[in-house]
């Protein structure tokens, strides 16, 4: 959940609450599958930061410090993943920063290979399918999307390549048919973009050389917004055969990002009490909060924060007049059903990599719980209704389901996801 999306999400909020939109259909497999349905992915959720939270040293080093991820990350247990297959999820979502496997030399590199196969392999033993995402940092100041993907000619596409050449190698046996590689997370180009069709096809090149009959996962620009998968044009990708189709939905962000500290927008920062549906509250509700979470704020001045409220309180505007609920969600995934039933992709084939909303605990000032579970709900839903395979976002952290420290798991999350708690 980092790239294009998290860096233009204003005006994707404000076209999200403005327009009507229809609801998406799932994707299909490998032709000889394509009538039954049999990609194993259905149910899953993201792992992240396994492969993530790195130790990268500053400019100009362009390494990291050995081991590169941060010690103190959450990383699932194999008790965790067989509670998670017990709940009834089938998969991950396993994202890998390949920073540090690119900065490496040949020897640390084959341990961080080697430790990304025992992952994929737990989580295998646990009975979930893996769907591997190569996932660039856009915070690292090297080894980062613009760096490595932004265009054939990026000064780091040729060893990104040949690493996605590699995972897809490393891939190709383990567990045929329960294991599928993502070769990038949200594509930083334009819907439109010309440059983004050509990187994915040598992407998909590099894997295909490496692993014939290995399911590679597509998406469209504009970090696989819904508006990016229903630019793709999918014929030319048939080549590629078995492929997945991706994307993400975090719409309306007014809603599922309010607190995030990442985001760029200053709005962002002070919004909370956002309802979910819009009916639950009131704008002057919203408002009231939105004004006591910047009276709090010592870093801001007073000048930034009026120019971040006038902002705020016409954008509050907007989403409390399009009153958003589950019928927009509906509407915004007919959009991907529409562009489905154009080209004949199976809704299975067609699998919803991200979608979540921050969470009100004691590191975060979001959404207040009991909307964020009916969002939840209304998000899983409605793909599902779709007939789209979905992936939760996240396993831990401030959009998670399970406590970091703890590894209980949210009772709201799973009722919301349509899962069953599992014995502890």
């Amino acid at each position: 959940m980092t790239g294009w999306s998290r860096r233009r999400i204003l005006g994707a909020a404000l076209a999200a609450a403005t327009t009507p939109l229809a609801a998406m259909a799932p994707p299909s497999i490998a032709p000889a599958k394509a009538a039954t349905g049999e990609w194993p992915f259905r149910r899953g959720v993201n792992a992240w930061p396994w492969f993530a939270l790195t130790r990268e040293f500053p400019a100009p080093r362009t390494d990291y410090d050995w081991p590169p991820f941060q010690s103190q990350r959450p990383v699932p247990t194999p008790a965790d993943l067989a509670r998670l297959r017990a709940s009834g999820l089938d998969f991950i979502r396993l994202p890998v920063d390949p920073g540090p496997f690119l900065a490496a030399d040949a020897g640390r590199r084959a341990d961080l290979m080697a430790m990304l196969s025992s992952a994929v392999e737990a989580a295998l033993a646990a009975d979930l399918g893996v769907i591997v995402n190569v996932q660039a940092n856009g915070a690292t100041h090297y080894w980062n999307p613009d760096r490595m993907v932004s265009s054939t000619d990026a000064p780091e596409f040729a060893r990104y390549r040949a690493f996605v050449a590699d995972v897809a190698g490393m891939l190709k046996d383990m567990a045929p048919g329960r294991v599928a590689l993502e070769p990038v997370n949200e594509p930083p180009q334009d819907c439109s973009s010309e440059a983004w069709p050509r990187v994915q096809a040598a992407l998909l090149n590099a894997a295909r050389g490496s692993a014939k009959d290995l399911p590679i996962v597509v998406t469209g620009g504009c970090g696989s917004m819904v508006r990016g998968l229903t630019a793709l044009d999918p014929a030319p990708l048939a080549d590629f055969e078995p492929i997945l189709f991706t994307f993400h939905f975090y719409e309306p962000y007014l809603f599922s990002h309010q607190g995030a500290p990442w985001m760029r927008e200053p709005i962002y920062r002070a919004l909370n009490n956002v309802p979910w549906p819009a009916s639950a509250g009131t704008l002057e509700q919203t408002l009231a909060s939105v004004r006591a979470r910047m009276a709090g704020d010592p870093e801001r001045s007073d000048e930034a924060k009026k120019a971040a409220y006038a902002e705020t309180e016409k954008m509050l505007k907007v989403y409390f007049d399009a009153q958003p609920d589950r019928g927009f969600i509906d509407g915004y995934l007919a959009q991907v059903s529409d562009w489905a039933d154009r080209n004949g992709i199976a809704p299975g084939r067609i699998v919803m990599g991200e979608f979540g909303a921050l969470r009100t605990d004691a590191h975060y000032t979001a959404a207040p719980n009991p909307d964020r579970a009916r969002y939840i709900a209304d998000v899983r839903q409605s793909a599902e209704a779709s007939g789209f395979p979905w992936a939760f976002w996240d396993l831990f952290d401030g959009m998670g389901m399970m406590d970091d420290t703890t590894r209980a798991l949210n009772p709201a999350m799973v009722e919301a996801l349509g899962l069953t708690m599992p014995p502890n």
